[in-house]
C-alpha cells in the first residue's frame, strides 16, 4: 500500500466483508454480531487502520458516547457498575460520560436534558423519575434501565426477591419472629420491591415485619435508623443497603448493643467493605458487574421507540453469609 492509509475498504478486502459491514463495526458496533467484529478489528490492527478519531461529530448517528447516570457516587455499589460499564464502552470504541443525580430526581432530570443529546444513548441506573419521562426520553434516545422496570423501555434488574426472601428464610430459620425493614428512598422502585418481598415472605412464614423510615441511603441516616429499630420490639432488621446497614452497626455500638446478638442485621448489595465491618454483614449480592458490561451492549443494540423492545432481563441474587446474623437472645 506505500505511504497510502489503509480504508475501510483496504480492511473489507482483508476479511471478506462488505465496506458497510466494516463501517458498521466502528461506528455501531451494536449492529455487528461480536464474531464479525473480532474479524473486522483484527483486520483493521493487522494492516494498520484506524478510524478516525473525529469522526462521531460528522453526524448525530455518529456520536460515540453513552451516558451513564447514577444516583450517588460515594455509593460503592456503583463502583463495579462504573468499571464494568466503562470497560464494555471503551471495547466498542465508545466513551463513557457520567453523571450523578444525588438521589434527586429534579437533578436527574435536568442532568438527563442537558447531556443526552450530546450522546448515542443513555443507561439509568437506580432511577427516580416518572415512568412517563423516561418513556419519552427513550423515543429521541435508546435507553437502558438497570435496577428498575419501566415498561416499554429495556430493563436490567437483579433477582432482589429472591434475595430477600432467602434473608427473610434465613432468619426465620435461626429463631426469629418479627423483624424490621430499614426503608431506603420512597420513590425508589428497588425500595418498594424489598418491601413487598419482605412482607410476603414473613407473611407465608408467620412472621410479623414492620416498616420503618424512609432513610436517606447512606451513612447520614444511621443515628435515626438505629433510633427506629431499637424502639421497636424486633430481633432483626433487614436495611435497604449496605450503607444503611453498615451505619446502623456503627450506632448500635455505640450503644453499646451487640450485632448480632442483640439485633442480627442483614444488607443489601454486597458493596467493597461489607466483609470488613466487624462483624462481617451478612448481605445479599447480585452480578452487579455484569449487568454494567450488558447495559452497554443493550444500549448500542438499537433504538428503543414506542415500546418496540420493552423486554426485562432478570439475573440471579443470593444471600452472602457473615457474622452479622445468628439466634435471638430469646430463642429457646
Amino acid at each position: 500500500m506505500g505511504s497510502r492509509k489503509p480504508t475501510i475498504y483496504d480492511v473489507a478486502r482483508r476479511c471478506g466483508v462488505a465496506a458497510s459491514t466494516v463501517s458498521r463495526t466502528f461506528s455501531a458496533p451494536g449492529r455487528v454480531n461480536p464474531t464479525t467484529q473480532e474479524l473486522v478489528r483484527n483486520a483493521a490492527q493487522e494492516i494498520g487502520y484506524e478510524p478516525r478519531p473525529l469522526a462521531r461529530f460528522e453526524s448525530p448517528g455518529r456520536i460515540r458516547t453513552l451516558m451513564l447516570l447514577i444516583p450517588d457516587i460515594s455509593n460503592p455499589y456503583y463502583s463495579a457498575l462504573i468499571k464494568a460499564a466503562q470497560a464494555r464502552a471503551n471495547q466498542h470504541n465508545y466513551t463513557l460520560t457520567l453523571t450523578d443525580s444525588d438521589e434527586s430526581p429534579q437533578v436527574e432530570a435536568s442532568n438527563l436534558r442537558q447531556v443526552l443529546a450530546a450522546t448515542s444513548g443513555g443507561i439509568l441506573a437506580t432511577s427516580r423519575l416518572s415512568g412517563e419521562f423516561v418513556r419519552q426520553l427513550a423515543r429521541y434516545r435508546p435507553l437502558v434501565m438497570i435496577n428498575r422496570e419501566i415498561e416499554s423501555v429495556p430493563s436490567l434488574v437483579w433477582d432482589t426477591v429472591r434475595g430477600v426472601r432467602e434473608a427473610v428464610d434465613h432468619l426465620a430459620a435461626l429463631g426469629h419472629r418479627r423483624i424490621a425493614y430499614l426503608s431506603g428512598p420512597r420513590n425508589s422502585w428497588m425500595n418498594g420491591t424489598r418491601w413487598r418481598a419482605v412482607q410476603e415472605e414473613t407473611a407465608a412464614l408467620g412472621m410479623r415485619a414492620v416498616f420503618l423510615g424512609p432513610f436517606t441511603p447512606d451513612r447520614s441516616s444511621g443515628a435515626e435508623a438505629t433510633a427506629a429499630v431499637t424502639a421497636e420490639p424486633v430481633t432483626a432488621a433487614i436495611a435497604y443497603n449496605d450503607l444503611l446497614a453498615i451505619s446502623v452497626m456503627q450506632h448500635l455500638r455505640e450503644r453499646n448493643l451487640h450485632v448480632p446478638r442483640e439485633l442480627s442485621l442483614i444488607g443489601c448489595d454486597d458493596i467493597f467493605g461489607a466483609e470488613l465491618t466487624v462483624p462481617g454483614l451478612t448481605t445479599i449480592s447480585g452480578p452487579t458487574s455484569e449487568i454494567g458490561r450488558r447495559a452497554v451492549d443493550v444500549v448500542l443494540s438499537g433504538p428503543t421507540v414506542r415500546g418496540a423492545r420493552d423486554e426485562t432481563t432478570t439475573f440471579s441474587s443470593h444471600l452472602v453469609l457473615r457474622s452479622s446474623t445468628a439466634p435471638p437472645m430469646n430463642c429457646n
